[in-house]
């Protein structure tokens, strides 16, 4: 007896989404409750699960494809996997071929079921995908182990040798340059229109300027193990930042304040939406009412969607609006940059990283930890004297926490 798998209700104003890729293959054995495969919608990955336990059957549809809601993807049936069958031969998919004779392709016989992207960075960087430890749902590997992996074996010393190596036999030319097409995700897709429409609509501007983080790492290295001993989650620097913002969207509401249609609209509440890397892309979870939260409650909170992103379990609903935005560039060692808004948010927080450099206090060079801070704003909206306002307040309370407490 057959069981149908169908795509399952995507949520609000969502129809349809693409098939990203297959967890279980035909003749596999399936759990009640179990992921067989991943869709992609505009904004996130969601798992369909197995109704019923038993033997994966036909795959109606392939990785790619696009299916909408209630469409057929699949089958379940009865029993068990034949005894002695060897299903990991199915399980992978053809590698991709390699530009030349030089670049070895993905084993077909390895267990280990890799997304196009992760297989990608497995072929540019060489690393076998059987010593990766996978740190995604269900031990899968993401991109950014591949990413890890290969970091690490460029680092690792190389072994002392005793007597002169053979030397290696020259790679056979392959004749030519080589290129791979991959179809864009439709997560990708999305994030692409958003940008360009952001671009095409607002009078894009940016204002810039730098803060003294000697404060604010002098505060958190004071309490840092008391905060985490208290509230079981790291003391960072987003925090401080978040707070930092509400104060300024406060006093310069227009930052906080989004066009729709010939009107403008003004939020008394701070939804923050906070820019997280995640292996299929960008994504932007929203932190509630961050103007009413404790410093606590902001890194639980942030700590969460970060690791449902690293995951890709993070739902359409934590997705959903945002009136101001922080980037945090200075994770992947970025100096500086003009962040881009979100829409239809009116304006986004850059951060960038951390770096001792020379200032002028008191009349006396000194060296402080310094970081460029960007704000990206709607020009439509928000005039340069607000932006600069904003950023001015932005900094202010960084150099002086004690402005967080007493609401200043």
């Amino acid at each position: 007896m057959s069981v149908e798998v169908k795509v399952p209700t995507l949520g609000e104003s969502v129809s349809e989404a693409t098939i990203g890729q297959w967890l279980k293959q035909p003749g596999e054995a399936v759990k009640a409750d179990e992921p067989i495969a991943s869709l992609e919608t505009d904004k996130v990955a969601i798992e369909v699960m197995s109704p019923v336990a038993g033997v994966m059957g036909a795959q109606i549809v392939k990785e790619g494809d696009n299916v909408a809601v209630g469409a057929l993807i699949a089958t379940i049936e009865d029993g068990t996997p034949a005894a002695g069958a060897e299903p990991v031969a199915e399980r992978t998919e053809a590698p991709v071929a390699p530009a030349s004779a030089s670049e070895a392709p993905v084993a077909a016989e390895d267990p280990v079921t890799l997304s196009p992207a992760v297989r990608r960075a497995v072929l540019e960087h060489g690393i076998d995908p059987a010593s990766i430890k996978g740190s995604g749902k269900d031990g899968r590997i993401t991109k950014e182990d591949v990413l890890a992996a290969a970091a690490a074996k460029s680092a690792a010393p190389a072994p002392a040798a005793s007597a002169p190596a053979a030397p290696a036999p020259a790679p056979a030319s392959s004749g030519g340059r080589a290129e791979e097409r991959v179809k864009m995700t439709r997560l990708r897709q999305t994030i692409a229109k958003r940008l360009k429409s952001a671009q095409e609509t607002a009078a894009l501007l940016t204002t810039f300027n730098d803060v003294d983080m000697s404060a604010v790492i002098a505060t958190r290295e004071k309490y840092k193990d008391l905060f985490e001993k208290k509230h079981g989650v790291k003391l960072g620097f987003m925090s401080f930042f978040a707070k930092a913002s509400c104060l300024a969207l406060k006093d310069i509401p227009a930052v906080n304040a989004q066009i729709q249609g010939d009107e403008i609209v003004y939020f008394d509440y701070v939804d923050l939406s906070v820019a997280v890397s995640a292996p299929n892309g960008l994504v932007v979870p929203v932190v509630r009412d961050v103007d009413s939260m404790s410093f606590a409650e902001i890194e639980k909170a942030i700590a969460g969607y970060g690791k449902k992103a690293k995951e890709g379990t993070l739902t359409m609903d934590e997705m959903k609006g945002g009136t101001f935005t922080i980037s945090n560039g200075g994770v992947f060692g970025g100096l500086m940059s003009t962040p881009i808004i979100n829409p239809p948010q009116s304006a986004v927080l850059g951060l960038h990283r951390i770096e001792d450099r020379p200032v002028v206090r008191n009349g006396e060079i000194v060296i402080r930890p310094m970081m460029y801070i960007a704000l990206s704003y709607d020009h439509r909206l928000i005039d340069g004297r607000e932006a600069v306002t904003a950023l001015k307040t932005i900094k202010e309370a960084i150099e002086d926490p004690a402005r967080l407490l007493i609401d200043l």
